[in-house]
């Protein structure tokens, strides 16, 4: 079982930036993707972005593209989630996880793929 930990949430203005990080921890070697997903209060939780643990292939939502980047860094070690232009619809508990399949531009965003989650950091965007 893969852990992870979120770290990096919190209070920004409209416009602003913030940097989320995920540590890995423990067996790693079967790891084949780690994503970022949100959930806004009263909404479905719904994915961000996500990254291939041995390529690094990255794929983002619509709403993200050109404002999020996801990255990972060479140790495999922590995944980052860089979060620029935030608007107040950006505001939900974000989550880091793993996926032990091969996912690709089909299939990035199916949660069921994700075996691992971490605990969330919240995310607040005032306007």
């Amino acid at each position: 079982q893969v852990q992870l930990v979120e770290s990096g949430g919190g209070l920004v203005q409209a416009g602003g930036s913030l940097r989320l990080s995920c540590a890995v921890s423990t067996r790693t070697s079967n790891l084949r993707a780690l994503a970022w997903f949100r959930q806004a209060p009263g909404k479905e939780r719904e994915i961000v972005a996500a990254i291939t643990w041995s390529v690094g292939a990255t794929f983002a939502a619509d709403s993200v593209k050109g404002r999020f980047t996801i990255s990972r860094d060479n140790a495999k070690t922590t995944v980052a989630l860089q979060m620029n232009k935030l608007t107040p619809e950006d505001t939900a508990v974000y989550y880091c996880a793993a996926s032990t399949y091969y996912v690709g531009n089909g299939n990035y965003g199916l949660p069921r793929l994700y075996g691992s989650w971490g605990q969330g950091t919240q995310v607040s965007v005032s306007s």
